[in-house]
This record gives structure tokens, sequence and C-alpha cells, in this order.
């Protein structure tokens, strides 16, 4: 048999079938479109995933029998109040800390330079002169590139500002009827898809109940690493207290990779202030901890309804999405990989099913 036949056998078994080619047009169109158009529908993905977590509240409100009506006017109320709560306290807060931050950066800098050119001195055999000057150098490049940036960001923050309150304007309109017409939506979009979608409603079901676990569950537990660690750190007498804490909330959102990458500046934070005394190991002891039990605890407790990805696949669809999307794909990385996960299961599943059909029956 040559090659031009197996290729030709293997098109006819995999895409002869209409519900798998709807399937692979509706993913298509999807990933076309979201890669085209994403820059543009930020508002919406952010608006989706702010629906997903209210409507799980109102659903557990509709379980004590409160109408859906009232439901969604309840629950968000309380997500405007919690939004002007935000931009009241909590903004100007972390502007005020990055702010201190940017002062105190000159004086960690020198800091922390003074550090390595003593190095060479305390160990002669691990570290040279050369290589001390190459970090410094490489240091030196990525600072300037990074007050480019900001420079850039700050002549933008006209059109930057305006883009916000536009965005506070429209994000909970959408948010609210996304949640209150829910079912209209998924209607509307029901019926302009093709006939022959058995496949594909089959891997949306699954797909859009794990995403809205994973959306629920990982936002309230990114609240409540924040929550656990300012009360911590608070304790502790760091400074900078809210501006840490959030860096470490928002380290669950990528599996193993965040919580490595946000140790660094805690450590550095807890070194600048304390030295290598003892507050210092304190606050690397409640660090690992509050990581700990995010990690046995938290996370499976509040994502158990989530599919389990091997820790391979969570971090290959991290670098995956995240290189395509930026933050938006460090975010859903897991749901897409749920999302891969249900295609390959629905089409292996239907594969079995083509086989076993086509099994001659057994003869008496």
């Amino acid at each position: 048999m040559s090659m031009l036949q197996v290729i030709r056998d293997w098109i006819d078994r995999h895409f002869s079938d209409p519900q798998i080619l709807v399937l692979g047009f509706m993913l298509v169109i999807g990933f076309v479109f979201i890669i085209v158009f994403g820059d543009m529908l930020i508002p919406v993905f952010a608006s989706i995933v702010i629906a997903y977590l209210l409507d799980g509240m109102v659903v557990r409100l509709a379980r004590f029998k409160v109408p859906r009506m009232l439901s969604v006017l309840i629950v968000f109320l309380v997500f405007l109040a919690c939004l002007l709560l935000l931009i009241i306290f909590l903004l100007p807060l972390l502007s005020r800390q990055i702010a201190q931050l940017v002062q105190q950066l000159p004086m960690m800098l020198a800091a922390g330079q003074n550090e390595l050119m003593g190095l060479p001195e305390r160990y002669p055999d691990i570290v040279s002169q050369t290589q001390i000057k190459q970090v410094l150098d490489f240091i030196g490049v990525e600072l300037t590139a990074l007050v480019k940036r900001l420079l850039s960001l700050s002549i933008a923050s006209v059109r930057g500002v305006i883009a916000i309150l536009v965005y506070l304007i429209l994000v909970p309109l959408m948010v609210f009827f996304m949640v209150k017409d829910k079912q209209k939506i998924l209607g509307w979009l029901a019926n302009i898809l093709p006939d022959n979608r058995l496949l594909a409603s089959q891997v949306w079901r699954e797909v859009n109940q794990q995403f809205g676990n994973y959306i629920r569950g990982k936002i309230w537990e990114i609240l409540i690493v924040w929550s656990v660690s300012y009360v911590t750190f608070k304790l502790l007498g760091m400074q900078l207290t809210m501006l840490v804490s959030l860096m470490v909330g928002f380290s669950v959102l990528v599996p193993y990779v965040g919580v490595t990458v946000i140790f660094l500046p805690v450590a550095l934070f807890a070194y600048f202030q304390w030295g290598l005394g003892n507050q210092f190991f304190y606050a690397l002891i409640a660090y690992a901890i509050i990581q700990l039990l995010d990690g046995n605890l938290l996370a499976p407790l509040l994502l158990s309804e989530v599919v389990n990805l091997h820790p391979v696949a969570i971090i290959v669809a991290v670098l995956l999405f995240g290189g395509l999307w930026g933050i938006w794909g460090l975010f859903f990385a897991i749901p897409l990989a749920t999302l891969v996960h249900a295609v390959m299961k629905a089409l292996l599943n239907r594969r079995v099913v083509g086989t076993q059909t086509n099994e001659p029956a057994p003869s008496n």
C-alpha cells in the first residue's frame, strides 16, 4: 500500500463523519476568531469570567427558592459594591505602594550591587569580577528597557484612562445581561450552529461545566491566598504589604511556575527590609506555608470537580497558551487543556463506538 493510500484511508476514517467535521470546524473558527480579534475582545473575556463567577452565586440563591431575577439583582448589586470598594480603597493603596517601591528602587539596586560586588572577595573560587560585571550589565539593560516601557505607558496614559472608564461602564453592563439572559444567549448561539452538532454539544457540556468550576474555584483561591498573605505579612510588619500579597495571590494563576517566580520578589523585599535576620526567615517560612496549604488543601478543595491533568500537561498548556495570549492564556491554560482533553476523549469514544458497530456479529 502506497503512502498516498495510507493518508487517504486515514482521512476517510477520521473526517468522513459529519459530526467530527462540525466539531473541527467550530474549533478552528473559534481559535482563529480569538487570535484575530482577541485584543479587541478583552472586555468580553473579562465579562465572561465575572459572569461565570456570579452565575454560581445566582444558582446557590436559587436553591433557597429565591426567584432568578431577584437573585441576579442581589448578586449584581454585591458585585457593584465590591467594584466600588476596589476603585475607592484598593487602587489608591496599590498606587501609593507602587510609587513607594519606585522611590526605594534606587536604594535597593545600590544595596544589591554592593552585595554582588562583594561576592568575588568572599567566594573567589566560585565567582569572578568578570561574571559579576556581566550580571550587572544585563540588569542595567533590562532596567533601561523597563523604564522605556513605563515611559511609553505614561505617554499613553490619557488613552488608557479613557479605555478604563469605558470598560468600567461596558463590563458591568455585559456581565448583567450575560447572567440575566444566560439561557437566551445560549439558545441564540445554538440556533446559528450547524445541525450535525451532537458531538460538539457533548464536548461543550463537559467543557462548560469544567470552565465554570475552574473560574469560580480559581477566583476564590486567588482571593483567599491574597487575604491570608496580606494578614500574615502585615503581622510580620513587612512593607508594601498589599502589593506583595497581591503578587502572592496571583501566583496561583500559573501552577508550579507562579510559586517559584513570586518567591524571588518576596525574598528580595524581605531581605532589603530586614537583612538576613529572623524576620527575613519568618517571611520566607510564612510564604512557604501559605503555598503548601494552597497546593495541598485549598486548591484540591476548590477545584476538586475540575478534570485532573498531569503536571506535564499543565506546564505545556501554560507555556503554549501563555505564549499565545499572555495573561489571559495563563488564566485559561487549564480550561483550554481541559477542552483539548474533552475533544480527544470524545473522538476516541466515537471511534470505539464506530469500531464496535462495524464488527461482524458473532456466529452461533
